[in-house]
């Protein structure tokens, strides 16, 4: 679908400048989805916090960002992106001074839920004002750097997140994971003011807010996260937990019956359904869902089994990853060069790649020397880089690229919450995998390099099961291009 007559009238050097503006806010909400998890022993040691803290300040940052992602959507969908960006902004550099000098793990926790609100708050927006700001192919290359600045940002957390624990100390190294945000969130500030697009192209007709639909909609993303999140794979695991899921399932009904009768009515629905007609759309969200419930779980997993498993330090811990960051990044680039050509060939033949990388995990870790083994990672790696770069940036476009731009925002979000709900259940069920293996053969005879080398192997399978999943959707959505003739181009 053509939106070419809804472009923002800027010259090709303001649109780049609000984009970089854009990349680098979201690269910084992302780092901190992945540069915790080097950082979890050492709060751990500062605060002594438990496995159900631990877990909420990973897991709770990915639900308050799920959480608030569509309402945050829609309100600069039909306000203003850019003072909900600023919004988002400010409020995720003040939750990160909360954090960086909490003195109890009860109050890291809210911050790390706030911050998780905030940058669920400032995500959309910047989904919305990249597609406001480019069309076309020029779309496609926006998208590419766009994956390419993510892919860097997740795969480099953790290298980042160990030199700052380095520098800072075992004990209070971790405070700096968020004193590091606050420089930048001030700095990203003053150029989102400076640099950020003021108009945008407003749906025609009524634009109120759908406040019963967004309710409903939280509530069915809460409990539909909550069992995840309050997952640690611990003998204290409160079996009731899973009762959430019917409140998920009752809260979706109660959403789609609002959402249709908020639209019969004449008004505009928080979710427009008809966005789900498009293939591209429906099919993006699933693979992106999918893709971010095992690619995170992975990083999370393969810095815990080097920490504690092998008694790698942090720093080098969080080095492993540094091969997938380039891979990818160079891999989103050339994806976004090219997707308009390839279409969803590159997504499937990226989720075959990494789970290649995947694959390779296992028997390394099964078979290799300890000291051979964070080479060999560093190694499999580059395999599973690649293929990332080829998922996240072409998907991202791909997903989009029918959907109108007015709704740009609400229909990032809606992706946006697939990826971090798959986020929270992909973490819950491999990385409860991998503590239940500990707790499962803590009292045998066997010795710790052996227990962590089941608990990864294992966990291992639960990430090529989520990956699976993406392929299983990714050739699905190629079948259906060519039964119904859909191309796989971007629009013009």
């Amino acid at each position: 679908m053509s939106d070419s007559s809804a472009a923002t009238p800027l010259s090709e050097r303001a649109r780049w400048e609000a984009f970089w503006v854009c990349a680098s806010v979201a690269a910084l909400t992302i780092l901190d989805l992945s540069k915790i998890n080097v950082g979890l022993p050492s709060i751990e040691a500062s605060l002594r916090g438990g496995p159900t803290e631990l877990q909420l300040i990973v897991a709770g940052y990915a639900l308050a960002f799920g959480l608030a992602l569509v309402p945050a959507g829609r309100l600069g969908d039909i306000h203003s992106r850019k003072i909900m960006f600023v919004i988002g902004l400010s409020a995720f550099t003040l939750a990160s001074l909360v954090c960086a000098i909490a003195p109890s793990i009860e109050v890291l926790v809210i911050g790390r839920i706030v911050q998780g609100f905030a940058a669920g708050i400032q995500m959309p927006q910047a989904l919305g004002l990249i597609q406001q700001l480019f069309q076309g192919p020029a779309r496609g290359r926006a998208f590419g750097l766009f994956g390419a600045v993510i892919g860097i940002s997740t795969a480099f957390g953790p290298t980042l997140g160990g030199l700052l624990i380095a520098i800072g100390g075992d004990t209070d190294g971790w405070r700096l994971l968020f004193w590091m945000n606050i420089p930048l969130g001030i700095v990203a500030l003053i150029y989102a003011v400076r640099l950020l697009p003021a108009k945008q192209v407003r749906t025609a007709g009524r634009t109120e807010l759908d406040i019963t639909g967004i309710l409903l909609l939280g509530i069915t993303t809460f409990f539909l996260m909550i069992p995840f999140v309050l997952t640690t794979g611990g003998p204290d695991d409160d079996p009731r937990r899973w009762f959430f899921l019917i409140g998920a399932v009752i809260g979706a009904a109660a959403f789609a019956w609002w959402e249709r009768r908020y639209e019969r009515l004449g008004r505009s629905p928080v979710v427009n359904f008809a966005l789900f007609k498009h293939a591209s759309y429906r099919n993006g969200i699933l693979i992106g869902t999918a893709y971010f419930a095992a690619v995170p779980a992975t990083f999370l997993l393969v810095t815990i089994y080097l920490q504690q498993g092998l008694g790698l330090a942090a720093v080098f811990a969080g080095m492993v990853s540094i091969p997938f960051a380039l891979v990818s990044a160079w891999a989103s680039w050339i994806g976004g060069r090219h997707v308009d050509q390839l279409g969803r060939v590159m997504v499937l033949l990226g989720v075959l790649l990494v789970a290649a990388g995947v694959v390779l995990f296992i028997p390394i870790a099964d078979a290799a020397s300890p000291d051979a083994v964070p080479w060999l990672f560093a190694a499999a790696m580059i395999l599973a880089g690649a293929g990332g770069g080829l998922v996240i940036s072409p998907n991202q476009t791909l997903t989009l690229q029918d959907v109108p731009v007015i709704q740009g925002g609400v229909a990032g979000s809606v992706a946006q919450v697939g990826q971090r709900v798959g986020t929270a259940v992909g973490v819950a069920i491999a990385s409860s995998t991998f503590f239940a293996t500990l707790y499962s053969e803590a009292d045998t005879a066997l010795d710790q390099a052996t227990i962590y080398g089941d608990a990864f192997g294992r966990s291992m399978l639960v990430v090529l099961g989520l990956l699976a999943v993406a392929l299983l959707f990714a050739l699905l959505d190629l079948r259906s291009g060519r039964v119904t003739g859909r191309r796989t181009v971007l629009d013009t």
